[in-house]
């Protein structure tokens, strides 16, 4: 059973607008997936059936003055975060003015400087760690932000996650780690991963409170993740929180995962897609009416709509600039 969402502590204009940013994250994705099988443009990982754990997750940080170091499925939390869609669209289509990269990485490398979003290497996980050294600047600078950083249970299992976890819990650094456990490492099921029930579990190994969430009930991962950021906040160290949710498509444009995955395994994702669920549930609790979700819907789009158009519009980098940036000027 799933949480009340009156027992988040949100107000009903809060739940509609988690709701707004869900939506958001499923149909700017799906325009990314448009665009790869279109040629406009060459790659996506989606997001899609991880967007309310994530938007949990992201409400509850203050955005003003703490830190993100995404991984590249954190397309929705880096909307709630701050960034736009045509921010979005501007770096999957390579242009000059992307603020993650200026068009010099490839999608879903997620930044921002003006949002404190910390772009990722293309080697997975090492975000933990630079994400720690964030943390750890918080504690020596003696200021208060917190510091949230992701990836996936298959990246989990990466050497640079544990040193990660083990600095955080010796220094009891103000950082949050979370797994977005979908299931797969691209075609590698969880038994082929780690023996262990949980990965939530590894967390007080390393000194710091682990804990396992439903990334489909958005309550209760708020909640939790409310609690850690709060206990960090005072001082109290760094969390684990390992959040289950669904990959409902391939592991990237790049891959088939009827290969894989059976057809009947396919065909039942969608009664676990957190989008169909959340709808459901905010109607029967009364938040919002099936109508009022298609005008929602409709208002989206064609946000979408003005931001892929005015990301098409803009200049592509210059050749000549390929080395700024790269390189410190003398």
């Amino acid at each position: 059973m799933m949480k009340k969402l009156k027992e988040s502590g949100l107000s009903k204009e809060e739940i509609i607008q988690a709701y707004r940013h869900v939506l958001m994250g499923r149909r700017l994705d799906e325009r990314l997936w448009q665009l790869t099988r279109i040629g406009k443009t060459s790659f996506n990982i989606s997001g899609q059936g991880h967007e309310v754990g994530q938007v949990a997750m992201a409400m509850a940080f203050e955005h003003e003055k703490d830190y993100f170091l995404p991984y590249y499925r954190d397309m929705t939390p880096c909307l709630v975060w701050g960034m736009t869609p045509k921010d979005i669209m501007l770096g999957s289509l390579g242009k000059e003015d992307d603020p993650s990269s200026h068009g010099r990485q490839m999608p879903n490398h997620y930044g921002s400087k003006e949002h404190n979003i910390i772009s990722h290497s293309s080697t997975v996980s090492t975000q933990y760690t630079v994400a720690t050294g964030v943390a750890y600047g918080a504690q020596l600078a003696k200021k208060d932000y917190v510091t949230l950083t992701t990836t996936g249970e298959g990246s989990a299992n990466q050497g640079e996650v544990q040193e990660a976890m083990n600095f955080a819990g010796v220094k009891k650094l103000p950082l949050i780690f979370v797994i977005e456990n979908n299931g797969y490492a691209i075609s590698v099921g969880r038994d082929e991963q780690y023996a262990s029930e949980k990965l939530s579990d590894r967390g007080p190994a390393f000194g710091m409170t682990g804990i396992q969430v439903n990334g489909n009930d958005f309550v209760e991962s708020y909640l939790a993740f409310k609690k850690v950021v709060e206990d960090a906040r005072k001082g109290f160290g760094p969390a684990l929180i390992e959040m289950m949710v669904t990959r409902l498509t391939s592991h990237s444009a790049d891959d088939d995962h009827s290969v894989y995955r059976s057809k009947e395994d396919i065909e039942n994702l969608k009664k676990n897609d957190g989008l169909l669920l959340f709808e459901k549930q905010l109607i029967d609790e009364g938040y919002l009416t099936r109508e009022q979700m298609k005008e929602i819907d409709a208002e989206l789009k064609k946000e979408i709509n003005q931001a892929t158009d005015e990301a098409e519009a803009m200049p592509d980098p210059k050749a000549e600039d390929i080395l700024k940036a790269v390189y410190a000027d003398k």
